[in-house]
């Protein structure tokens, strides 16, 4: 096989002082690119993977958008593929006491956090988020602390320690109807990370919201102009977008929703084309649901402009097949969570459980897209 290489990757990087208004400046971080197999490897490593998955009494969740031989053996073992709170709560369902999880680390420390017996390991634990390395500890601690009057509410998309310092944790299935019931309440929040997110919600609930201003790698890429151009190539088709993307795209949305509302909507709107404002690993998993659909990325770049992401997320392309199989053969890439930070964070994570069993909220996508106006009444997760 070829050995990996590093690739350096820009993001925006919030940078919240008092004096600083929200302003950002543009950092780097690092992405390994896992070597392809070949075919005949390819066979070989899932059939290695199977057979480690069966021997270690393990279980595989993965994210929507990893890659789909990885989406494809998670359900072929009786595993997972999914959105990242059904991740964690199909994992602490599930009777194995070994997890895997292919996706990035705040995810796996979600699952171990609601499931601190059991262990939970990931193909690379270098995978990381934009969302989550632009709100730092530290700093978001001393934000919340100069605001102390606020209800602090956070996105899944960040760390335990994040977690461990708010009040409610949400994923976007959920965060709409959360606020909103803050906001009955009088409640003035303090929201962080993405501020796409965030604005979404604002303008929804007419909150009272102090907005960190983060921002996801992959969504924050996609351009209002340049989307309005393609759809006149396409009129018929309807526009799928995720909340994490800037205003003039979810402007002109037909669906504004999480991976499994973009996956139920592209099942069963009357349409046969759609053009998908999210990370383009998802598409495995819409072609799967709505074959002889078609489905194409919303535009990253304008004309003879070069994109950073081109719609699919460098840290969620580290999971790949050879890690996979050689993290469950070495257990090694294990994920800890300190046990005071884990008692903190589950805090503000059950309490967003809890109001979504009061609630009966659904966030699995279903064969009937009218038996899902509940769930298109906010959004959906990550």
């Amino acid at each position: 096989m070829h050995s990996e290489i590093i690739k350096t990757v820009e993001f925006e990087r919030p940078i919240m002082s008092p004096l600083s208004s929200g302003a950002s400046c543009t950092a780097q971080a690092w992405a390994r690119v896992p070597s392809t197999p070949t075919p005949q490897e390819k066979e070989v490593l899932k059939a290695r993977i199977k057979r480690l998955l069966k021997e270690q009494k393990a279980v595989l969740v993965a994210h929507y958008y990893v890659d789909a031989d990885l989406q494809d053996l998670a359900e072929e073992t009786g595993g997972c593929v999914s959105d990242s709170l059904e991740m964690a709560r199909f994992g602490r369902d599930h009777p194995a006491q070994t997890l895997v999880v292919a996706g990035v680390k705040f995810m796996g420390e979600t699952s171990k956090i609601l499931s601190p017996h059991k262990r939970v390991l990931m193909p690379d634990l270098d995978a990381t988020c934009s969302l989550d390395l632009g709100c730092p500890t530290d700093e978001f601690t001393a934000f919340c602390d100069a605001h102390p009057d606020r209800t602090v509410v956070v996105y899944a998309n960040t760390s335990a320690a994040v977690k461990a310092r708010a009040d409610w944790m949400v994923t976007s299935s959920i965060g709409l109807d959360i606020v909103a019931h803050l906001h009955a309440q009088g409640k003035k929040i303090l929201w962080a990370p993405d501020r796409h997110l965030g604005g979404y919600i604002q303008k929804k609930t007419g909150a009272d919201m102090l907005l960190w201003h983060g921002s996801c790698l992959v969504h924050d890429e996609f351009k209002g102009i340049e989307l309005g151009l393609l759809r006149r190539e396409h009129p018929n088709a309807k526009i799928l977008v995720h909340p994490e993307s800037p205003q003039d795209v979810v402007d002109q949305a037909d669906v504004v929703g999480s991976t499994s509302q973009l996956i139920a909507a592209a099942q069963n709107l009357d349409a046969d084309e759609f053009i998908v404002a999210t990370d383009n690993g998802i598409l495995h998993k819409m072609r799967m649901a709505a074959p002889g659909k078609r489905f194409i990325d919303a535009p990253t770049a304008g004309n003879s402009a070069t994109c950073k992401s081109c719609a699919h997320c460098p840290w969620m392309a580290m999971n790949g097949l050879q890690n996979l199989a050689d993290v469950l053969e070495s257990g090694r890439n294990e994920i800890h969570v300190d046990a005071d930070i884990g008692r903190k964070a589950i805090i503000s994570i059950d309490r967003m459980l809890n109001f979504a069993a009061d609630r009966k909220a659904n966030t699995r996508p279903i064969s009937d897209l009218s038996k899902e106006e509940k769930l298109f009444s906010g959004i959906g997760p990550a």
